[in-house]
C-alpha cells in the first residue's frame, strides 16, 4: 500500500467533509429553521436564543454520526450504487430550485419596512417544531431534520469512503468533520439572526435582504450546476476533482453576505455612537 497516497487521499477527503458540512449549514432549510427557532426564543430568553443554531446543528450532526456508525459494518469494500447518486442528485436539484424560487419570492414580496425571513421546505411542513424552547428539544429538531434522503445518503457515502480509506475510525472522523463544518455555519447563523432581531432597524432589514438574495443565488447556481452535469459529459468531466473548490465557493458566497450584513451593522452602530457624542 502506498502510505503517502493514502495520507493525501485522507486529507483531501477530510477537507471535503468539513466543507460539505459548512455548505450544508447554509442550506435554506437550515437557515429558515434556525431563524424560526431563534425568533421564537428571543422574547423569553435572548441568551438561549443565540445558541439555537449550534444546538440544532449538534442534533443534526449527531444523527449523521449515528447513521455512519450503523452503516460502517455493512460498507466494507462496497461501491456507491449508481441509482443512489442519480436519485440523490435529481432530488437535490428539484429542492434547490424550489428553495431558490421561494427565497427570491420572499425578498420581492417582503415590504420595505420588514425583515426578510428565510424560507425552507421542511420548516414549512413542520412549523410546530420551531417552537421548541429547551436545549434538548432544539437538538431534537435538528436530528429530525436530518431524516432526509439527502442527509442519510451523505452519511452512507461517508461510511463507504471511510471504509475504502482503511475502515476503522475513518468513517466516524469524516462524519465528525462534516458535523464540525455544519456547527460553525449554523452557530454563526443563530448568533447573526439574534443580532438582527435585537436591532430591528433599517440596517437589519437591508442585511436580511442580502442574505435572502444570497440564499436564492446559491440555490439556483448549485442546482444549475447539477443540471449541467447531467446535460454535458464534458462539464461533468471538467468538474471531477473540483468538489472542494465548489464547496468553498458556495460557503464564501453566503459568508460574504453575512460579512456584508455585519459590516453594515458595525458602520451604523459607529455612526450612531458618533452622533451621540456630539
Amino acid at each position: 500500500m502506498d502510505l503517502t497516497a493514502t495520507a493525501h487521499e485522507w486529507w483531501a477527503m477530510a477537507l471535503l467533509a468539513l466543507m460539505l458540512g459548512a455548505r450544508h449549514g447554509f442550506d435554506a432549510d437550515h437557515l429558515a429553521t434556525v431563524d424560526a427557532l431563534t425568533r421564537f426564543n428571543t422574547a423569553a430568553n435572548a441568551r438561549f436564543a443565540r445558541w439555537c443554531g449550534a444546538l440544532f446543528s449538534l442534533g443534526h450532526g449527531a444523527l449523521v454520526v449515528a447513521v455512519v456508525a450503523a452503516a460502517q459494518w455493512a460498507a466494507g469494500e462496497a461501491q456507491v450504487p449508481g441509482w443512489l447518486d442519480v436519485t440523490g442528485a435529481v432530488i437535490s436539484i428539484l429542492f434547490l430550485f424550489a428553495l431558490g424560487g421561494l427565497n427570491l419570492a420572499a425578498v420581492i414580496r417582503t415590504p420595505p419596512g420588514q425583515m426578510v425571513v428565510p424560507v425552507g421546505l421542511r420548516g414549512r411542513w413542520f412549523a410546530a417544531l420551531t417552537r421548541a424552547s429547551r436545549p434538548w428539544l432544539v437538538a431534537g429538531v435538528g436530528a429530525l431534520f436530518a431524516l432526509s434522503f439527502d442527509t442519510l445518503s451523505q452519511a452512507t457515502l461517508f461510511a463507504i469512503a471511510g471504509a475504502q480509506l482503511g475502515g476503522g475510525h475513518y468513517p466516524l472522523l469524516l462524519a465528525l468533520l462534516f458535523m464540525a463544518g455544519m456547527l460553525v455555519t449554523d452557530g454563526i447563523n443563530g448568533l447573526w439572526v439574534a443580532r438582527l432581531i435585537r436591532r430591528a432597524d433599517g440596517l437589519a432589514r437591508t442585511a436580511s435582504r442580502l442574505m435572502g438574495l444570497a440564499v436564492a443565488l446559491v440555490s439556483f447556481a448549485v442546482g444549475g450546476m447539477g443540471i449541467a452535469r447531467f446535460a454535458s459529459p464534458a462539464f461533468e468531466q471538467w468538474g471531477e476533482g473540483k468538489e472542494l473548490a465548489f464547496g468553498v465557493a458556495v460557503v464564501l458566497t453566503v459568508a460574504l453576505a453575512f460579512a456584508a450584513g455585519l459590516a453594515l451593522a458595525r458602520s451604523e452602530q459607529g455612526t450612531a455612537s458618533a452622533r451621540g457624542l456630539r
